[in-house]
């Protein structure tokens, strides 16, 4: 059956369709629970016919619905930004979280946490930027550096060393600052505070990644035949891993100034991606940040309802299914990825 679906681009374009419809009545629930549970019809009225004397419709407008944009494009952005890493290093283990980059944008924020507490939502991306930059490097090189050369094994282990050591700093520093309250938002990964100018602030900076992404795409099938395949046929690896990067770091960068350190997003959805749709990254790409999208949505109103009228933190959800994948996944590659 699967080897039909990614074979028909027919059943694959109605899997899109399914997986929009899927996320557009999870966004409806989303808006619905909380707090004080808003029926449907109440949702539908506050898009469509807005009314600001309705308390109920200055709730959805002003709190809610942002929160499910930033979910939706927060979901997508980790998913790409996951499959890139996995296609530029062919290592399915790879993954924002588990490859160290999510904590070096969250210690960049600490640090402007600690220096310069006054800093705009603007300057916040910026510094998640850099982090997850200097992250990136520090893993390539250490991995680069080391006996053998590069490989996947290596990266990864280069990865989980990297986001320790700034993990550490980072409670250190939360510590010595007090600070804990703030780091604690960002470790654990959560949405609630998210508004509209969030919400640019990723769409400005998933456009630019996710073009970039898409442009790579096709170049990223050719990669994961061999990097002898791929020079072979004239392609400039080089070019396409330096592009690969940049989209990781607008896309993680971006996700984290926003909703802190979720994991396993990145890890989980391209491995789903590829198992229904197949090989080429043309489709994985867009379909990864559908069903990331669906994932974050769908996280975030478990992490409501779960202890209700407490908020638990969706990256806690997101947690409980990542950490048996990563498991199963290492379990079944540990002998494989040392070549």
């Amino acid at each position: 059956m699967l080897s039909i679906i990614q074979q028909s681009k027919f059943l694959k374009f109605m899997i899109v369709m399914l997986t929009c419809i899927a996320l557009i009545f999870s966004a409806g629930l989303s808006v619905s629970v909380g707090v004080a549970d808003i029926h449907l019809l109440t949702v539908w009225n506050a898009v469509f016919h807005f009314n600001d004397n309705l308390s109920s419709h200055q709730v959805i407008q002003e709190l809610r619905m942002p929160r499910v944009f930033a979910a939706a494009m927060t979901g997508a952005f980790l998913a790409v930004s996951g499959a890139v890493m996995q296609g530029l290093t062919r290592n399915p283990l790879a993954s924002p979280s588990i490859m160290g980059v999510t904590h070096g944008a969250a210690f960049a924020l600490v640090l402007v946490m600690v220096f310069y507490p006054a800093v705009s939502n603007f300057g916040m991306t910026i510094a998640s930027f850099a982090g997850a930059g200097v992250a990136v490097a520090m893993i390539f090189t250490i991995g680069s550096f080391s006996r053998g050369g590069l490989t996947p094994v290596k990266l990864t282990l280069a990865g989980v060393a990297i986001g320790t050591l700034l993990s550490s700093l980072s409670s250190v520093m939360a510590l010595h600052f007090q600070l804990e309250k703030q780091l604690g938002f960002w470790m654990a990964g959560g949405l609630a505070g998210t508004d509209w100018t969030s919400n640019q602030v990723l769409l400005i900076s998933g456009i630019i990644g996710f073009i970039i992404a898409l442009m790579i795409a096709k170049s990223m099938t050719v990669l994961n035949l061999g990097e002898d395949v791929a020079v072979g046929l004239g392609q400039n690896n080089k070019v396409i891993k330096i592009m690969g990067i940049l989209t990781v770091l607008l896309l993680t960068g971006a996700a984290v100034s926003v909703a802190g350190a979720i994991g396993f997003i990145g890890l989980i959805i391209p491995h789903v991606t590829r198992f229904i749709m197949g090989t080429d990254y043309r489709w994985i790409i867009p379909v990864s940040a559908l069903f990331g999208a669906l994932l974050l949505v769908l996280s975030d109103v478990v992490s409501r309802l779960v202890n209700a009228p407490y908020e638990t933190p969706v990256g806690a959800i997101t947690s409980l299914i990542g950490v048996p994948f990563f498991l199963y996944l290492a379990r079944g590659r540990s002998g494989g990825d040392n070549k």
